[in-house]
């Protein structure tokens, strides 16, 4: 666009007036951010922010907080609770009493070797799975799948000999 002394003073017309860089631009077949750059390099007063705006009105009250599950880690940490079946409706026999044992705690961690987690088929299907071959350390897949996975870049030097 070429900007006309009658462009830019329709520009700093409908500015004054307090029109959004967006309409000022449909009203005068530009782009916005056409306008919003021929309006910073005229200098034109910025618009106030809307952000701005809001955070002078008074302060809303905070909404209730809702009660929400505790994170992962401290759900970990903490035991769990077991549900116990419902009392018989006659009374059992007299049982030996058995020393009570811990309840097993949960983990995120396998105690056996890491293995392949490269997929096999398409997902969503019953054929899909994951390679169960035993991973190399540090890596998430077994020797054949991490040839496929790490794959050296060859260097332009190579190639252009």
């Amino acid at each position: 666009m070429e900007w006309t002394a009658e462009a830019v003073d329709r520009l700093r017309a409908l500015w004054a007036e307090g029109h959004s860089t967006a309409e000022i631009g449909r009203r005068m077949g530009i782009s916005k951010n056409a306008v919003v750059g021929k309006a910073h390099r005229l200098s034109l007063p910025p618009r106030p922010s809307p952000i701005r705006r809001e955070a002078a009105s008074p302060p809303r009250p905070a909404p209730a907080r809702r009660q929400t599950l505790p994170p992962l880690r401290a759900a970990l940490r903490e035991p769990v609770e077991v549900l116990q079946p419902a009392a018989p409706l006659a009374p059992a026999a007299p049982t030996a009493a058995r020393p009570a044992t811990p309840a097993p705690q949960p983990t995120i961690f396998r105690a056996v070797p890491k293995s392949c987690c490269w997929p096999i088929g398409e997902p969503g299907t019953r054929e899909f799975r994951f390679c169960t071959a035993e991973a190399l350390p540090g890596k998430p897949y077994c020797a054949e799948h991490a040839a496929i996975a790490y794959v050296k870049i060859k260097d332009k030097r190579e190639d252009a000999a």
